[in-house]
């Protein structure tokens, strides 16, 4: 056993906010925050929101040999947007895709089409072993009516069973993004009481930033100040957490935030503030074992709730459901009546009769449209349906086995 060591991590942690052609001076930012990472060096970075990988390409050339070891996870139809960059070697890499993301006919939040999921990748350190996840959760977009917080706590309890399950061999585990939850959510507590993470800004010996640890805020020119006016102070939403397995500990000496614009500039780095933590991990000569998340007390209390809301989901989705199913039917039966009527007027175009081509056409094409919408809706309901009650099945059992517990 090798006697006590000591390393000190820094730990950037940014939503870029690089949409190709939507986000507000893009090119111009991610130079900015390329400048940035090359004049500081961290050891870790983790983004979120770099959809165009030509961007990480951009990007990933402005770092020069600053971070000689990168990878860009790639997921759904315009990706995950998440990308990790290092100075030390990646010795392996995976990527799990969230099993619900939204819905496809929400075209104005488009989150469904980014294919959110957490990436992985395995580095060693000094002989110590991270597990380092970086993932992107569903958006919120409206707190009192939340249509998506199912979703996201289907994402919360994966993203914990994902860690929980792959970080058994790891000496130590960060994660870092955009969780799109408020400290206080369940789906944050959730998370942190599944898998024993510790908040860095909780944590922290010294902070220095946003109040609060806020990574949303007014002050920023690039957010939406109308979805801030319950938060005038903004809203923490961006985590750096983490945990110390087997025989290590871990401490976050410092916690910094951006504060609004960039040095020496007019506009900031994102609409989202980055978070940078400075951790303190130090292996002590016995070994102390992996056990199960307990930084969330009450946590048989925290795996009700989260059942609770997403059997809510789950019977919203068996509404939906029903209601796409029985417009396709309609839609079906439309077809066969009006199949039946063509048919009818033909046979009696001998008696001189007139057949309304044009408006048989016009009425067909609907039912064909309508038809094909609601079934591929009914089958995303279908999945939908499945996968939050293999979740709600799956809380249960563990809710089951928490409550045995000695």
């Amino acid at each position: 056993m090798e006697g006590d060591l000591t390393l000190q991590l820094r730990i950037f942690d940014l939503n870029c906010w690089a949409i190709r052609y939507l986000s507000k001076r893009r090119q111009e930012r991610v130079q900015l925050i390329g400048d940035m990472l090359r004049r500081e060096r961290f050891d870790l970075v983790l983004l979120q929101e770099v959809w165009s990988e030509q961007d990480y390409s951009d990007l990933k050339a402005r770092l020069g040999g600053c971070y000689p070891f990168s990878h860009y996870f790639r997921s759904g139809v315009i990706g995950s947007g998440l990308c990790i960059f290092s100075r030390f070697p990646i010795l392996d890499t995976l990527l799990y895709q969230y099993s619900l993301n939204g819905y496809p006919y929400m075209l104005q939040h488009g989150d469904w089409f980014c294919g959110k999921s957490v990436g992985l990748v395995i580095i060693k350190i000094s002989g110590i072993l991270f597990n380092v996840y970086v993932t992107h959760l569903h958006a919120e977009y409206c707190r009192e009516k939340d249509a998506y917080l199912p979703h996201r706590l289907v994402q919360a309890w994966e993203l914990a069973q994902f860690i929980r399950h792959t970080s058994k061999a790891a000496d130590v585990v960060l994660l870092g993004g955009d969780l799109n939850m408020h400290p206080e959510d369940v789906g944050i507590r959730l998370l942190r009481g599944w898998t024993g993470l510790r908040d860095a800004f909780a944590e922290a010996t010294r902070f220095e930033g946003c109040e609060d640890g806020c990574t949303l805020i007014p002050n920023n020119c690039f957010t939406v100040k109308t979805e801030l006016l319950p938060f005038p102070l903004g809203i923490r939403i961006d985590y750096i957490l983490y945990k110390a397995i087997s025989s290590f500990t871990v401490k976050c000496e410092e916690l910094k935030t951006t504060t609004g614009t960039a040095p020496g500039m007019d506009i900031p780095f994102s609409d989202h503030e980055a978070v940078m933590a400075t951790l303190h991990i130090r292996r002590q000569g016995q070994a102390a074992g992996a056990t199960l998340g307990t930084a969330e007390p009450m946590l048989a209390d925290v795996v009700t709730e989260a059942r609770t809301e997403v059997g809510v989901g789950l019977r919203a989705a068996q509404r939906q459901r029903y209601s796409t199913g029985r417009m396709a039917v309609l839609a079906l039966l439309l077809l066969l009546l009006q199949a039946a009527a063509a048919l009818g007027a033909l046979a009696g175009l001998a008696a001189g009769q007139p057949f309304p081509k044009l408006s048989f056409s016009l009425l067909a094409f609907l039912a064909i449209g309508v038809l094909l919408l609601a079934t591929g809706l009914h089958l995303f309901h279908t999945i939908e349906v499945k996968m939050l009650q293999g979740t709600e099945e799956q809380m249960r059992m563990a809710l089951r086995a928490l409550q045995e517990r000695p």
